[in-house]
């Protein structure tokens, strides 16, 4: 009975360990916007833009983007640039084999990457809002770019743009598991070199971009949200006919 309760709280305990030695970086918490048609319609540019050249979105239509107030002609005319239909997939013209001789690896498709993203740790949204606003320059990586979310990223920082150049600052600290050993600890982002936005403009377009992919791996999660609500309405007026047809039918029998 030990052994087994030992295996079962290290198999609790998986999650963190893989969190804390792949990651080891805070989360920072993402902006609610999932309701916000405005923010999602800009997400959904921001994907489209800047995405889409690379990763594939392949269980989401364009066309799906009505739910979201889009009509066919502004779907058309603002998120569809290669000869696309608004009924065809979201998906990248970058076959996987060019992916992989140029990032050394094939970009995840990113239909559901929010949810898979999730963890003990934080929300899927918050991995996201924190790994793209954590990039900086590293000149001894292929592509030019570091994360601290996710070290050795072989995805380059495609809003950079953006965001503009910043580096990682670290200081050097105690070990606290091996006393008298130095270690580097990161303390701060720098900016060298401004981008288009503010950094106020640049985290509520990361936040846009974020909802958006939220939306994505579940467009109908309103629509669950809102019948969730009359189902837990109807359950709690059938419990309340239920505890008086209970007590009618025992009346006379007390």
């Amino acid at each position: 009975m030990k052994f087994l309760t030992k295996i079962v709280a290290t198999l609790a305990l998986l999650p963190a360990l893989v969190f804390a030695g792949e990651e080891g970086f805070p989360l920072d918490h993402a902006p609610d916007r999932s309701t916000d048609l405005a923010a999602l319609q800009n997400g959904a540019k921001v994907f489209v833009n800047y995405c889409l050249n690379c990763h594939s979105a392949s269980s989401m239509r364009y066309s799906r983007l009505k739910d979201i107030g889009l009509t066919d002609d502004q779907i058309r005319s603002n998120l569809l640039f290669a000869g696309e239909k608004v009924g065809d997939l979201m998906t990248t013209p970058l076959t996987k084999a060019d992916a992989k001789v140029w990032f050394g690896a094939a970009p995840p498709d990113l239909s559901v990457i929010a949810r898979a993203k999730s963890s003990e740790a934080g929300s899927g949204t918050d991995w996201l809002y924190t790994y793209l606003r954590s990039f900086y320059k590293d000149d001894t990586r292929p592509t030019g770019w570091n994360n601290m979310l996710f070290p050795s990223v072989a995805m380059p920082h495609a809003l950079w743009e953006l965001q503009g150049v910043q580096t990682a600052k670290f200081v050097e600290k105690e070990d606290e598991h091996e006393p008298g050993k130095k270690v580097q600890v990161f303390s701060k982002f720098e900016t060298v070199t401004p981008g288009k936005l503010t950094p106020a403009q640049y985290d509520s377009e990361v936040a846009d971009l974020v909802a958006y992919l939220q939306w994505m791996g579940e467009p109908a999660q309103g629509t669950r949200k809102q019948l969730g609500v009359w189902v837990v309405l109807w359950l709690i007026m059938l419990s309340f006919l239920a505890w008086r047809l209970n007590a009618s039918y025992w009346k006379e029998v007390k």
